[in-house]
Protein backbone atom coordinates (compact mmCIF):
# COMPACT_ATOMS: atom_id res chain seq x y z
CA UNK A 1 0.00 0.00 0.00
CA UNK A 2 1.39 3.40 -0.99
CA UNK A 3 1.37 5.79 1.97
CA UNK A 4 3.19 8.87 0.69
CA UNK A 5 2.96 11.08 -2.35
CA UNK A 6 6.25 11.40 -4.25
CA UNK A 7 7.14 14.79 -2.81
CA UNK A 8 10.23 14.49 -0.64
CA UNK A 9 11.07 18.12 -1.47
CA UNK A 10 8.97 19.29 1.47
CA UNK A 11 11.52 17.74 3.81
CA UNK A 12 14.73 18.88 2.10
CA UNK A 13 14.94 22.15 4.04
CA UNK A 14 14.84 20.21 7.30
CA UNK A 15 18.21 18.53 6.86
CA UNK A 16 21.31 19.27 8.90
CA UNK A 17 24.16 21.26 7.37
CA UNK A 18 26.76 21.65 10.11
CA UNK A 19 29.03 23.71 7.85
CA UNK A 20 26.52 26.57 8.07
CA UNK A 21 26.05 26.35 11.84
CA UNK A 22 28.20 27.53 14.76
CA UNK A 23 28.25 24.40 16.90
CA UNK A 24 24.98 25.33 18.61
CA UNK A 25 24.01 21.76 19.46
CA UNK A 26 27.47 21.26 21.00
CA UNK A 27 27.16 24.43 23.08
CA UNK A 28 23.59 25.47 23.82
CA UNK A 29 22.36 22.10 25.07
CA UNK A 30 22.86 20.14 28.26
CA UNK A 31 24.11 16.59 27.83
CA UNK A 32 25.43 13.77 29.97
CA UNK A 33 28.08 11.11 29.57
CA UNK A 34 25.67 8.32 30.45
CA UNK A 35 23.59 9.21 27.37
CA UNK A 36 26.54 8.72 25.04
CA UNK A 37 28.09 12.18 25.02
CA UNK A 38 31.75 13.00 25.74
CA UNK A 39 31.12 14.50 29.20
CA UNK A 40 28.54 15.82 31.62
CA UNK A 41 28.01 19.34 30.28
CA UNK A 42 25.79 22.21 31.34
CA UNK A 43 23.79 24.18 28.78
CA UNK A 44 25.76 27.09 27.37
CA UNK A 45 29.18 25.47 27.76
CA UNK A 46 31.01 24.36 24.59
CA UNK A 47 31.76 20.66 24.28
CA UNK A 48 35.39 19.80 25.00
CA UNK A 49 35.69 18.49 21.42
CA UNK A 50 34.32 21.58 19.67
CA UNK A 51 37.07 23.28 17.66
CA UNK A 52 37.43 27.00 16.99
CA UNK A 53 35.96 26.50 13.51
CA UNK A 54 32.86 24.88 15.09
CA UNK A 55 33.71 21.40 13.82
CA UNK A 56 34.07 18.33 16.04
CA UNK A 57 37.62 17.10 16.60
CA UNK A 58 36.47 13.48 17.10
CA UNK A 59 33.71 13.35 14.48
CA UNK A 60 35.36 10.47 12.60
CA UNK A 61 35.78 8.52 15.85
CA UNK A 62 32.28 8.79 17.28
CA UNK A 63 31.39 5.15 16.68
CA UNK A 64 34.72 3.87 17.99
CA UNK A 65 34.31 5.97 21.13
CA UNK A 66 30.69 4.84 21.56
CA UNK A 67 29.36 8.40 21.40
CA UNK A 68 25.77 7.29 20.74
CA UNK A 69 24.29 10.58 21.86
CA UNK A 70 26.31 12.50 19.29
CA UNK A 71 25.64 9.94 16.56
CA UNK A 72 21.89 10.03 17.11
CA UNK A 73 21.51 13.80 17.37
CA UNK A 74 19.71 15.72 14.62
CA UNK A 75 18.55 19.35 14.82
CA UNK A 76 16.47 19.17 11.59
CA UNK A 77 18.40 22.15 10.22
CA UNK A 78 17.57 24.51 13.07
CA UNK A 79 21.24 25.27 13.73
CA UNK A 80 21.99 26.66 10.30
CA UNK A 81 18.75 28.63 10.27
CA UNK A 82 19.56 30.34 13.57
CA UNK A 83 23.15 31.07 12.51
CA UNK A 84 22.57 32.13 8.92
CA UNK A 85 18.92 33.16 8.83
CA UNK A 86 18.25 34.86 12.15
CA UNK A 87 21.72 36.14 13.07
CA UNK A 88 23.03 36.62 9.50
CA UNK A 89 26.24 34.68 10.07
CA UNK A 90 27.01 36.10 13.49
CA UNK A 91 27.63 33.55 16.25
CA UNK A 92 27.68 33.20 20.01
CA UNK A 93 31.39 33.97 19.79
CA UNK A 94 31.13 37.12 17.67
CA UNK A 95 28.11 38.33 19.65
CA UNK A 96 29.19 37.23 23.10
CA UNK A 97 26.93 39.75 24.82
CA UNK A 98 23.97 38.02 23.13
CA UNK A 99 25.20 34.43 23.51
CA UNK A 100 22.48 33.39 25.96
CA UNK A 101 19.83 34.88 23.69
CA UNK A 102 21.24 32.91 20.74
CA UNK A 103 21.14 29.69 22.76
CA UNK A 104 17.57 30.35 23.91
CA UNK A 105 16.47 31.07 20.33
CA UNK A 106 18.14 27.89 19.07
CA UNK A 107 16.37 25.73 21.66
CA UNK A 108 12.96 27.09 20.59
CA UNK A 109 13.71 26.93 16.86
CA UNK A 110 15.03 23.38 17.23
CA UNK A 111 11.69 22.33 18.72
CA UNK A 112 9.78 24.17 16.00
CA UNK A 113 11.83 22.54 13.25
CA UNK A 114 11.24 19.11 14.75
CA UNK A 115 7.51 19.80 14.88
CA UNK A 116 7.55 21.12 11.33
CA UNK A 117 9.26 17.93 10.14
CA UNK A 118 6.26 15.87 11.24
CA UNK A 119 3.81 18.39 9.79
CA UNK A 120 5.62 18.44 6.44
CA UNK A 121 5.54 14.66 6.25
CA UNK A 122 1.84 14.73 7.12
CA UNK A 123 1.35 16.85 3.99
CA UNK A 124 2.44 13.92 1.81
CA UNK A 125 0.46 11.23 3.64
CA UNK A 126 -2.23 10.35 1.10
CA UNK A 127 -4.85 9.08 3.56
CA UNK A 128 -4.69 12.36 5.54
CA UNK A 129 -5.47 14.54 2.52
CA UNK A 130 -8.60 16.05 4.08
CA UNK A 131 -6.40 17.48 6.86
CA UNK A 132 -3.86 19.10 4.55
CA UNK A 133 -5.42 22.57 4.72
CA UNK A 134 -5.27 22.64 8.53
CA UNK A 135 -1.77 21.19 8.49
CA UNK A 136 -0.53 23.84 6.06
CA UNK A 137 -1.82 26.59 8.36
CA UNK A 138 0.25 25.14 11.22
CA UNK A 139 3.29 24.97 8.95
CA UNK A 140 2.81 28.61 7.90
CA UNK A 141 2.57 29.66 11.55
CA UNK A 142 5.74 27.70 12.29
CA UNK A 143 7.65 29.40 9.48
CA UNK A 144 6.45 32.83 10.56
CA UNK A 145 7.70 32.35 14.10
CA UNK A 146 11.03 30.89 12.97
CA UNK A 147 11.63 34.01 10.87
CA UNK A 148 10.55 36.47 13.56
CA UNK A 149 12.76 38.53 15.85
CA UNK A 150 14.74 36.72 18.56
CA UNK A 151 12.54 38.15 21.29
CA UNK A 152 9.35 37.10 19.51
CA UNK A 153 10.73 33.57 19.20
CA UNK A 154 11.66 33.42 22.88
CA UNK A 155 8.23 34.72 23.91
CA UNK A 156 6.33 32.30 21.67
CA UNK A 157 3.98 29.94 23.52
CA UNK A 158 5.44 26.75 22.06
CA UNK A 159 3.56 24.41 24.40
CA UNK A 160 0.20 25.72 23.22
CA UNK A 161 1.34 25.34 19.62
CA UNK A 162 2.65 21.84 20.29
CA UNK A 163 -0.70 20.81 21.78
CA UNK A 164 -2.52 21.97 18.63
CA UNK A 165 -0.05 20.07 16.46
CA UNK A 166 -0.40 16.90 18.54
CA UNK A 167 -4.14 16.87 17.90
CA UNK A 168 -3.48 16.94 14.14
CA UNK A 169 -0.73 14.30 14.29
CA UNK A 170 -3.03 11.95 16.19
CA UNK A 171 -5.65 12.42 13.48
CA UNK A 172 -3.07 11.73 10.76
CA UNK A 173 -1.97 8.57 12.58
CA UNK A 174 -5.59 7.46 12.92
CA UNK A 175 -6.17 7.84 9.17
CA UNK A 176 -3.07 5.73 8.45
CA UNK A 177 -3.94 2.95 10.88
CA UNK A 178 -7.47 2.65 9.49
CA UNK A 179 -5.91 1.56 6.20
CA UNK A 180 -4.55 -1.60 7.83
CA UNK A 181 -6.26 -4.64 9.34
CA UNK A 182 -3.25 -6.26 10.98
CA UNK A 183 -4.96 -7.49 14.15
CA UNK A 184 -2.01 -9.64 15.20
CA UNK A 185 0.28 -6.63 15.37
CA UNK A 186 -2.21 -4.54 17.34
CA UNK A 187 -1.69 -6.85 20.31
CA UNK A 188 2.04 -6.17 20.46
CA UNK A 189 3.01 -3.93 23.37
CA UNK A 190 6.50 -5.00 24.47
CA UNK A 191 9.39 -4.50 22.05
CA UNK A 192 12.44 -3.87 24.23
CA UNK A 193 15.21 -6.27 23.17
CA UNK A 194 12.80 -8.69 21.46
CA UNK A 195 13.19 -10.28 18.03
CA UNK A 196 10.59 -9.86 15.28
CA UNK A 197 12.76 -11.06 12.41
CA UNK A 198 10.99 -11.28 9.02
CA UNK A 199 7.68 -10.15 10.50
CA UNK A 200 5.29 -7.79 8.72
CA UNK A 201 5.03 -4.84 11.14
CA UNK A 202 2.81 -2.78 8.83
CA UNK A 203 0.08 -0.62 10.30
CA UNK A 204 1.53 -0.67 13.80
CA UNK A 205 1.64 2.40 16.03
CA UNK A 206 5.09 2.49 17.64
CA UNK A 207 4.73 6.07 18.88
CA UNK A 208 6.87 6.65 22.00
CA UNK A 209 7.66 2.93 22.23
CA UNK A 210 10.97 1.63 23.58
CA UNK A 211 12.52 -0.27 20.68
CA UNK A 212 15.99 -0.38 22.22
CA UNK A 213 17.97 -3.39 20.92
CA UNK A 214 14.89 -4.86 19.20
CA UNK A 215 15.60 -7.05 16.19
CA UNK A 216 13.59 -6.08 13.09
CA UNK A 217 15.84 -7.82 10.59
CA UNK A 218 14.00 -8.24 7.24
CA UNK A 219 10.75 -6.73 8.59
CA UNK A 220 8.27 -4.65 6.56
CA UNK A 221 7.04 -1.34 7.97
CA UNK A 222 4.37 -0.01 5.59
CA UNK A 223 2.31 2.58 7.45
CA UNK A 224 4.16 1.92 10.71
CA UNK A 225 4.28 5.03 12.90
CA UNK A 226 7.58 5.85 14.63
CA UNK A 227 6.66 9.17 16.26
CA UNK A 228 9.01 9.61 19.25
CA UNK A 229 10.06 5.94 19.34
CA UNK A 230 13.41 5.14 20.99
CA UNK A 231 15.45 3.29 18.36
CA UNK A 232 18.82 3.07 20.08
CA UNK A 233 20.59 -0.08 18.83
CA UNK A 234 17.42 -1.22 17.06
CA UNK A 235 18.34 -3.61 14.26
CA UNK A 236 16.82 -2.64 10.91
CA UNK A 237 19.13 -4.76 8.77
CA UNK A 238 17.44 -5.82 5.50
CA UNK A 239 14.19 -4.15 6.62
CA UNK A 240 11.87 -2.14 4.37
CA UNK A 241 11.15 1.25 5.97
CA UNK A 242 10.25 3.14 2.78
CA UNK A 243 6.60 3.63 3.69
CA UNK A 244 7.06 4.09 7.43
CA UNK A 245 5.72 7.32 8.93
CA UNK A 246 7.31 9.95 11.19
CA UNK A 247 10.70 8.23 11.11
CA UNK A 248 13.56 10.71 11.58
CA UNK A 249 17.22 10.84 10.65
CA UNK A 250 18.09 10.88 14.33
CA UNK A 251 16.21 7.63 14.89
CA UNK A 252 18.01 6.05 11.95
CA UNK A 253 21.37 7.33 13.19
CA UNK A 254 20.72 5.71 16.57
CA UNK A 255 19.76 2.37 15.04
CA UNK A 256 21.65 -0.40 13.28
CA UNK A 257 21.21 -1.40 9.67
CA UNK A 258 22.98 -2.23 6.44
CA UNK A 259 22.99 -1.32 2.76
CA UNK A 260 20.07 -3.70 2.21
CA UNK A 261 17.89 -1.62 4.54
CA UNK A 262 15.37 0.34 2.46
CA UNK A 263 14.88 3.87 3.80
CA UNK A 264 12.40 6.63 2.97
CA UNK A 265 13.77 8.84 0.16
CA UNK A 266 14.36 11.82 2.45
CA UNK A 267 16.60 9.88 4.86
CA UNK A 268 20.22 8.87 4.30
CA UNK A 269 22.32 5.90 5.35
CA UNK A 270 24.40 6.66 8.48
CA UNK A 271 28.16 6.38 8.12
CA UNK A 272 28.05 3.88 11.01
CA UNK A 273 26.08 1.34 8.95
CA UNK A 274 28.45 -1.17 7.43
Amino acid sequence: MKIHEDNKGRLEELKVNCSKCSGLCCTALFFSKIDGFPENKVAGKPCINLKDDYYCKIHNELEKRNMKGCIGYDCFGAGQHVTQGIYKGETWKTLQEHSQEIFDVFIIVFQLYQIRYFLEESMIVISAKELWSDIQKLINENKTICNATPQSIINFDIESYRNRVNIILKQVSSFILKCFKNKGNSKLTDFLGRSFKKRDMSGLDLSMKLLIASNFDSCIFDGTIFLGADTRDTNFSNADLRESVFLTQGQINSAKGNKNTKLPKHLKYPITWK
